[in-house]
């Protein structure tokens, strides 16, 4: 059954959802009372509360709230395949709100400015893309024995080594485009304090970006027509999709600008009325 913390649509609609999802994706599930089995070795059990909160806050017969279970369930499945987990742990970054963030609990690091999160993902979990690092559901984590405050600050060193080396590539590139650098896709490349320090330069200003898709992102403003950000974000499927409105990057902060698109945000709107950040700061 389905704890009461969640919409009354749920046990019914979660079903469907589930039920859908098998189908239409070839996904083998067991619907019972208390939940669902993933056929293993080893069997997987998830808790209709489990699949509940895979869902986010997309209703389960929605094409998000389907995309959403396919993925869930896909990545629960292929962990538990490829136990032990540590040594194919990235960080991966993910825009707040975006359709394939686990949630609140999956998050070990927000990265101020309230536009982006930090959590742990696995690279190789998709047998179409091996390169590309998946973004782990927690129970994920648990059923692995993995304790992310443990496994977080090597991963996080490995991101601020590739953000070394996304900086010196973008140097020399004419356009100012950001590209997937390793294993680290260009949202989560602006998670490396790295990479926003060397964009910043060296008096820690500001400077803008646009980056409509989680592997590809612009610089260099001059060069890009203001309407293309927001276009290329809503011409970009929702899972690959980046950020839909310009940021504004520090060395310490990533801000998504107002709705609008008005560039002219002040970085105190963005990180609240803490005091220390009643600064005058410098833009790029």
């Amino acid at each position: 059954m389905v704890s009461q913390d969640h919409p009354p649509y749920a046990a019914v609609a979660l079903r469907r959802g589930v039920l859908a999802v098998s189908v239409l994706d070839d996904i083998d599930v067991e619907p019972g009372s208390l939940g669902v089995v993933l056929p293993g070795p080893p069997p997987l059990e998830l808790t209709w509360d489990e699949v509940a909160a895979a869902t986010g806050a997309r209703h389960p017969e929605t094409d998000a709230g389907r995309q959403r279970l396919r993925w869930w369930l896909r990545s629960r499945r292929r962990a538990a395949d490829l136990v032990p987990l540590e040594p194919r742990l990235r960080a991966v970054g993910l825009p707040v709100g975006h359709l394939l963030h686990p949630g609140g609990p999956w998050v070990c690091e927000r990265v101020l400015g309230g536009a982006l999160e930090l959590g742990l993902g696995v690279l190789g979990l998709d047998p179409d893309d091996p390169d590309a690092v998946v973004a782990l559901p927690p129970p994920a984590l648990q059923h692995a024995g993995v304790d992310p405050a443990r496994a977080w600050p090597a991963a996080r060193t490995l991101l601020e080594a590739v953000g070394l080396l996304a900086a010196s590539l973008l140097a020399r590139d004419a356009k100012g485009v950001l590209r997937p650098v390793g294993d680290a896709d260009v949202v989560t490349l602006l998670g490396a304090r790295s990479l926003r320090a060397c964009l910043a330069g060296p008096d820690g200003g500001m400077v803008g970006a646009v980056v409509p898709m989680r592997r590809r992102g612009w610089t260099r403003l001059s060069l890009v027509d203001p309407a293309f950000g927001p276009a290329a974000a809503a011409a970009t499927p929702a899972a690959e999709r980046g950020f839909a409105r310009p940021l504004l990057l520090t060395a310490d902060e990533v801000v998504l600008v107002e709705p609008g698109g008005h560039p002219g945000i002040a970085l105190r709107q963005a990180v609240g009325d803490d005091p220390r950040w009643g600064r005058d700061v410098l833009r790029r």
